[in-house]
């Protein structure tokens, strides 16, 4: 099973300020915008978004169809086929959104020390 990318999605109190700090330790803006009060930020392969106002806890995400960089591979694993394959594993799911049957979709999961683990395809 592929995931895709990975990153970790941390909830912010003041958007500038972390942007400040993480910038102090190499990050660079990836994407995202502050209008929006998120961004995205990359040092080498560690990828970390920060986002206020958007959630109540950090989350493990996962993107799958993209590489650490980005950019959409030519094989992966589409949402659904994971999706199918976690209820396999009696693991329970929520936030399920599939407007068809191909293209962007996610889901959640929740580890068993109840971190939230969001599944995020955008292609």
């Amino acid at each position: 099973m592929n995931l895709g990318a990975f990153s970790i999605s941390l909830t912010v109190k003041d958007l500038k300020v972390s942007k400040e700090f993480y910038e102090s330790l190499g990050f660079k803006k990836f994407s995202g915008e502050m209008e929006h009060n998120y961004i995205i930020m990359r040092n080498d392969n560690a990828i970390i978004g920060l986002f206020q106002g958007m959630f109540d806890k950090n989350i493990l995400t996962f993107n799958p169809g993209w590489d650490q960089e980005g950019d959409i591979l030519k094989e992966y694993q589409d949402i659904r086929e994971l999706y199918n394959y976690i209820k396999t594993k009696n693991i329970k799911t929520e936030q399920e959104s599939f407007d068809s049957e191909k293209g962007p979709g996610s889901f959640v999961i929740t580890d068993p020390d109840g971190n939230p683990i969001l599944i995020d395809q955008h292609i």
